[in-house]
Parts: structure tokens; C-alpha cells; sequence
């Protein structure tokens, strides 16, 4: 196939007027195309008066050699996952996130049968769960937004972001799409699925697995491991009806970065673990169509909601950045344990709601944590956690803020524009009052800073909630080259596990 790359197009274009525009341009007799397909698809928006699509597409021509001054492509194959040294015993994976369903998935097609914990509910029942906790306040502190079918991304955006360029960020779309996602994120250059498509094409995943032989377990919590001569035998389960063990020569902890007593059970069994960096903030919103504004200008195309990615770094080595943007979207009720306030953001599949939101977060080193324990993190997070919802009102209501009152230390008094979109519902606070100082002095510098990026950031109406403490997991499950960690037998993996920076797939 040949590639055509950095191709402007000044208007929307449906596939047929695509590929009309691009044989004329390129001079490519349209009966010379046997197939095409679009490579990547983006916006340029850099000037605002210039704001563009950018295309790259990939051609299958007849009389190819009329057409050598294009680039020749060739299809990549992916490295073949072997799988070895397996005995007659099933494989367990805990926890249904995206690392688990992929390493599940993964086992499934080389044959093998892999039995999947998870602790929460299967992701149809998972959303009335978290829709009951945004309606009413009542919380399932085992199945909500961070535990339960899908993981936490399930309930954010569906973002399919990656660092890293491993050729197995193709498969994963690749599997998304086989499972009911729309064929646009295999090109768009920053692909999402939305909280209401997931929910359906994780239950697909699911169903074909369960199909081929994988055995899934919800509602039942790994409560302890059993380990014989420094290897993994078995698991202890409990579920609404018993305790049991399940033998296991190989489990594979897919646990999320939120599942506090799975850490502190596999600590006290001497799996080697250690506290790691993470980040806490406040979610900001603002009204979508001003941040469309900011970015777009007064473009006639018909654009999708804008985005932002913002970071400072301050001279005191403190860094703020914007994390999990969600356009569209909602502030959501993300906790997992009682008397406490998490939040997150969310997005459906159209981003169609009136609010931008995204996290404003500030770097946390473990020098800033209460004490030496690998676990220390988790401590961290959960002090402000119970501080939110006391100053929320001790009922699941958000401390929120206006940003102008934030950036003049005083507490607000009423809402603006920006109307919050959090449920069950908000207090008007003083974030001040909860937040560290070295959090506060940094999102007080940091926030004028990104107005300077991105024009609507600073509006003294957009809306402060507090807080977000679940960006990354607090603890680092250690693993030798083989991905084991010092027990035998036991593989941590994603984001739990802290290795979200080597294969992260939202946010998510």
C-alpha cells in the first residue's frame, strides 16, 4: 500500500467526498483504487484562523509504480504472545479492570480457561449501582465507580491513551472494535469510547469469553493468599454465601489503584511493595462552549468538543497538570470506602453535556506522606478523602469552590455560570481548608499560569471539586524481568500494581 500524510482539508468531508477530494488532489485515477482506509485522522488548531483536519491515509492501488513518489507502507505484523509453563491448574486473575479483561482475554485465545474474581458487580448491574450512589448517596463500597466490571474507566471517558508505542496498543483497538466499538478509533489521533458505549462492549468481551471457557466470578472478594515455600497455591474468596479457597499455581493481580485492603493483605504476606509518586487536585469545570472558543476560535467546521492538556512546572520542583479531560462530561461520585469524597470525570460516547471537566492535580512525593510505610500513600489519600466529605456535609455532597474565591482565599457564596454538575450533590466551600498548602500555593500558581494557554481557564466562575486522589495507585508491586513478583507465581499488572506508565488504557 502507498501513504499519503499531512493532508489539509479545509471542510467536513463524509468517506465518499474523502476519497474524491484526495484522487483529485494527489492526481490518483479513482479506478486505480482497490481499497483504502484513513491512517490517522486530527485537528489542527494551532492557529485559530487556520483550524484544519489532518489526514493520513493508506491506498491499495492497481499500477502501483505510476505512484512511486509516495511512501510504500507494509502491514505490521504483531510479536505472537506465547504462553508457558502452565500446569493443569486454572489460572486466576483477580480484578475485571482493563488489565484483567486483556489478560484474560489474552489466556482465552491460546486456549486456556482463566477464572476472573472480581469483588464488584457484573458492568450491566455496576451502573445502576453508581447511578443509585449519584441519585441517593447510598454507596456500595464493593461494587461503585472504582470497583466492579470494566474498572474505573468504565465510568470516565474511555480514553485510549497510551506514553509508550508498543505494537500491542494496535490490538487493543483492534479488540475494542471487535466488541462494538466504533471503527473512528482506529485513526482518531486521540480515541475515546464514552462510559455508555463501554458498558455494552465490555459485557460483549465478557460473554465471548465465558464462551471459549473463562469462568467470572463477581461479587466475590479475594480476601487473603496462601503461599507454600515462597509460592502462590491458592486464593481465599469470600462471597455473600461462604469463604473457600481456589488453588492457583499462577494469579495475576489486577487489582486497581484503589483496592486498599488487597494492598495491605499482600503486604502482610510479604509481597515486596513500595511507596510510590501520584498526584491529588480538585476537578475544574468550565462551560464547554467557551472552552471550544478557546481552542477552535471561529471555525465553520463541524468540530467535536475541544480538549486541553496543560502542565507547569514551578521553580520549588512542584509540577500541576491537567489530567483525564473529560468535554462533555460530568464531575462524578467516585468513592469506594464510607465517609469519604473521591472524584472523577466522565464523558459519554457524545460528549454532549453543557460543562468541560478535568482534573488539576500536583505532584505528591513520598516525602510529603505521614510515615516510611509502603502503604503511607494510601494514608495520604484517605486523610483528604474524610476531610472532603466533612467539609461536604458528612452526606456524600462535594466541597466546591468558584475559582475566582479560590484564587482570593475566601469562601463562596454562590454559583456563577458554571453550574456543577456533581451528584448527589455540592456545599459551598473553601477547598483551602482540606487541600495541603503546598497543593493550594501550587494550584494558585499554576491556574493564572494556564490561562495564559488557554483563555477560559482562569474564569472566576468555572467550578472547583474537591478532591481527586485517585490519579495514579500510591504503591509499586515489585516484579523481576519476568514480570513475577517475589512470590512465585504471583504477576501484579496495570495500574494497581503501579505499572500504568508501561501499558495504561483509560483513564482513565
Amino acid at each position: 500500500m502507498i501513504r499519503i500524510n499531512n493532508i489539509k482539508v479545509y471542510e467536513d468531508l463524509d468517506e465518499e467526498d474523502l476519497i474524491n477530494f484526495i484522487s483529485n488532489k494527489y492526481n490518483i485515477l479513482k479506478q486505480d483504487i482497490i481499497d483504502w482506509h484513513i491512517s490517522k485522522k486530527s485537528i489542527d488548531a494551532r492557529k485559530k484562523d487556520n483550524v484544519h483536519y489532518n489526514y493520513s491515509i493508506d491506498l491499495n492501488l492497481k499500477n502501483e509504480d505510476k505512484y512511486k513518489k509516495f511512501e510504500k507502507v507494509h502491514k505490521k505484523v504483531l510479536p505472537k504472545i506465547t504462553i508457558n509453563n502452565l500446569n493443569d491448574k486454572k489460572v486466576i486473575i483477580v480484578g475485571s479492570g482493563p488489565s484483567g479483561l486483556f489478560a484474560a482475554l489474552t489466556l482465552v485465545q491460546n486456549g486456556l480457561h482463566p477464572i476472573v474474581i472480581e469483588q464488584g458487580s457484573p458492568v450491566e448491574e455496576r451502573e445502576k449501582q453508581v447511578d443509585l450512589f449519584r441519585k441517593t448517596g447510598k454507596l456500595n463500597n464493593l461494587s461503585n465507580v472504582q470497583f466492579g466490571e470494566g474498572g474505573s474507566g468504565t465510568f470516565s471517558d474511555g480514553k485510549l491513551t497510551t506514553g509508550i508505542h508498543s505494537p500491542f496498543c494496535k490490538k487493543v483497538l483492534e479488540e475494542f472494535v471487535n466488541f462494538g466499538a466504533p471503527n473512528s478509533i482506529l485513526y482518531l489521533s486521540k480515541p475515546h469510547i464514552g462510559t455508555d458505549k463501554l458498558i455494552k462492549i465490555i459485557k460483549n468481551m465478557r460473554e465471548y469469553m465465558i464462551s471459549k471457557g473463562a469462568k467470572f466470578l463477581f461479587n466475590t472478594k479475594v480476601i487473603d493468599f496462601n503461599i507454600n515455600n515462597n509460592k502462590i497455591s491458592s486464593v481465599v474468596c469470600k462471597d455473600e454465601n461462604s469463604i473457600y479457597d481456589i488453588q492457583a499455581s499462577h494469579v495475576i493481580l489486577a487489582i486497581g489503584h484503589s483496592s486498599r485492603d488487597t494492598f495491605h493483605k499482600l503486604y502482610e504476606r510479604g509481597v515486596c511493595m513500595e511507596k510510590k509518586n501520584f498526584s491529588v487536585g480538585v476537578r475544574i469545570e468550565h462551560l464547554q462552549e467557551k472552552i471550544n472558543k478557546s481552542q477552535y476560535g471561529n471555525s465553520k467546521l463541524h468540530l467535536p468538543p475541544a480538549e486541553y492538556k496543560l502542565a507547569y512546572h514551578l521553580p520549588n520542583g512542584r509540577s500541576c497538570y491537567t489530567f483525564c479531560m473529560c468535554p462533555g462530561g460530568v464531575v462524578i461520585a467516585s468513592s469506594s470506602e464510607e465517609n469519604t469524597i473521591v472524584t472523577n470525570g466522565m464523558s459519554n460516547f457524545l460528549r454532549d453535556g453543557k460543562n468541560a471537566n478535568s482534573a488539576v492535580l500536583v505532584n505528591v512525593t513520598p516525602d510529603d506522606f505521614p510515615n516510611s510505610s509502603p502503604l503511607a500513600g494510601i494514608y495520604f489519600q484517605k486523610d483528604l478523602e474524610e476531610k472532603a466529605f466533612v467539609l461536604g456535609g458528612k452526606n456524600y455532597y462535594a466541597p466546591i469552590q468558584r475559582v475566582g474565591d479560590f484564587l482570593n482565599d475566601r469562601k463562596s457564596e454562590f454559583i456563577g455560570e458554571v453550574k456543577p454538575t456533581y451528584l448527589p450533590g455540592v456545599t459551598l466551600s473553601n477547598l483551602q481548608e482540606i487541600l495541603p498548602d503546598f497543593v493550594t500555593n501550587t494550584l494558585k500558581a499554576s491556574i493564572p499560569y494556564f490561562a495564559t494557554k488557554l483563555k477560559e481557564f482562569a474564569n472566576p466562575d468555572s467550578i472547583l471539586t474537591g478532591v481527586e486522589t485517585r490519579s495514579s495507585s500510591p504503591v509499586k508491586i515489585l516484579r523481576d524481568n519476568n514480570l513475577i513478583s517475589n512470590i512465585l507465581g504471583l504477576y501484579p499488572c496495570g495500574e494497581g500494581a503501579g505499572y500504568a506508565g508501561r501499558y495504561y488504557v483509560c483513564c482513565s
